[in-house]
């Protein structure tokens, strides 16, 4: 059977449309119902998982790059990104792709480039994953899915320090800056934001302490009480206030003492 190629041209355009050795990687975080989990592509040449990424064009911004990444990938538009890390060791190549090239397409110098070092700077998003909807590229992809964070496969070059390095920001980040506004329907309640901070830090929270720290934030305004069957108090309904939680983020706050 021939080895697998791929033509130079697999991002729509191209390679000299594209800044050689420059690229960005996404690590998206799914959570819904209590449940973080994380999107891989499948690289089919190569029968092992990967990050979702591609080059950076010469007439678009890094941070535009990473969008048009994720907006492929997802379908979703106006996701919260954050960029968390630049990768650029000295062994940050991948000589099989090499061979993964179209070597009749006669563009040597774009071969040179793609199999020579490449910087990635790495962004993380937070998404609902049912508002998601997979997309593989079709070219170097053949499949997109959630993976969950325990079952999660060796990755293709450095990702699996890429999500490493994600997720400690991710947990660090808690520690200064609210986090939820694009996970949850226009109320939620207190146990359910819980559970969101539960599953980024992988421990459990003391359930006072926790809501009575999210309630002096000042970023939730409470707009009535989740009613249901029972003799049990349910609990309370919640929303972001938008102005005040985009303060935070601009501002910073501390959520642990």
């Amino acid at each position: 059977m021939p080895k697998p190629t791929l033509s130079i041209e697999f991002l729509g355009a191209a390679a000299e449309d594209y800044l050689p050795h420059l690229a960005v990687d996404c690590v998206v975080f799914g959570f819904h119902a209590g449940q973080l989990r994380i999107l891989l592509t499948h690289w089919h040449a190569r029968q092992r998982w990967s990050l979702p990424g591609g080059f950076v064009r010469r007439d678009e911004s890094v941070d535009s790059a990473a969008h048009r990444v994720l907006q492929l990938r997802t379908r979703l538009d106006h996701v919260y990104l954050q960029q968390y890390h630049t990768f650029g060791g000295l062994d940050r190549r991948d000589e099989e792709i090499e061979h993964m090239l179209d070597h009749e397409d006669g563009r040597q110098a774009a071969r040179a480039w793609i199999n020579d070092r490449f910087v990635s700077v790495g962004y993380y998003a937070l998404v609902d994953w049912t508002e998601v909807t997979p997309t593989p590229d079709g070219v170097l992809t053949d499949e997109c899915r959630w993976w969950d964070l325990a079952t999660c496969p060796p990755l293709l070059f450095d990702h699996d320090a890429m999500v490493a390095r994600a997720l400690a920001t991710l947990r660090s980040q808690l520690g200064h800056s609210p986090i939820g506004l694009n996970l949850f329907s226009e109320t939620f309640t207190l146990p359910e934001l819980q559970r969101l901070y539960e599953a980024i830090l992988g421990r459990p929270l003391d359930r006072r302490n926790f809501q009575k720290r999210m309630r002096e934030l000042g970023i939730l305004e409470r707009v009535g009480e989740l009613r249901g069957a029972g003799v049990r108090r349910a609990p309370y309904l919640y929303r972001f206030d938008r102005p005040r939680y985009e303060q935070a983020l601009r501002e910073g706050i501390l959520l642990r003492r």
